[in-house]
């Protein structure tokens, strides 16, 4: 990272960005360009080893490309906030950001539940919802998990 002093080092400090952030990009080896996909997630964390969960349609390019090549490049970002020094004339954008490598793969069908469950824990929906486990047959999940990650913050 170039810039050390907008690092965050702390394990813990990283998961509470990555809690806050609704959309996580993952980027896979293309056929003549990387792809990349904009995602929504789920996240579970044991000791220090963070797995990510992801639902789909049962068809589509990023399960051809997974399947040829499963190592993968995530990135997530939040707390955007435009900072301008009138005085100096300079602007800046303010955020938090986490990017990372792993290895993804499919969850087994007697997992898919307990993966689901987890991704819609990381959002709020209202009291009482549940979601029709009548999709579960026709949803692909996909876990990741993660090899290596950083966190990097930019304040004003």
């Amino acid at each position: 990272m170039r810039r050390k002093d907008r690092e965050i080092q702390d394990f813990d400090e990283i998961i509470e960005v990555m809690k806050k952030c609704d959309v996580c990009r993952v980027a896979m080896q293309g056929e003549e360009y990387p792809y990349m996909v904009p995602l929504n997630f789920g996240m579970e964390v044991e000791e220090t080893q963070v797995t990510l969960y992801f639902h789909g349609a049962m068809d589509g390019m990023k399960y051809g490309l997974l399947a040829r090549d499963p190592k993968v490049c995530f990135e997530m970002d939040c707390g955007h906030t435009l900072y301008t020094d009138m005085e100096q004339g300079n602007c800046t954008m303010c955020y938090e950001s986490v990017i990372g490598f792993g290895v993804m793969e499919e969850v087994l069908e007697e997992e898919k539940k307990a993966a689901l469950d987890i991704l819609m824990e990381h959002y709020p929906v209202p009291a009482g919802f549940r979601y029709n486990e009548a999709v579960v047959p026709r949803t692909r999940v996909l876990k990741l998990t993660v090899e290596r990650m950083t966190g990097k913050r930019r304040e004003k």
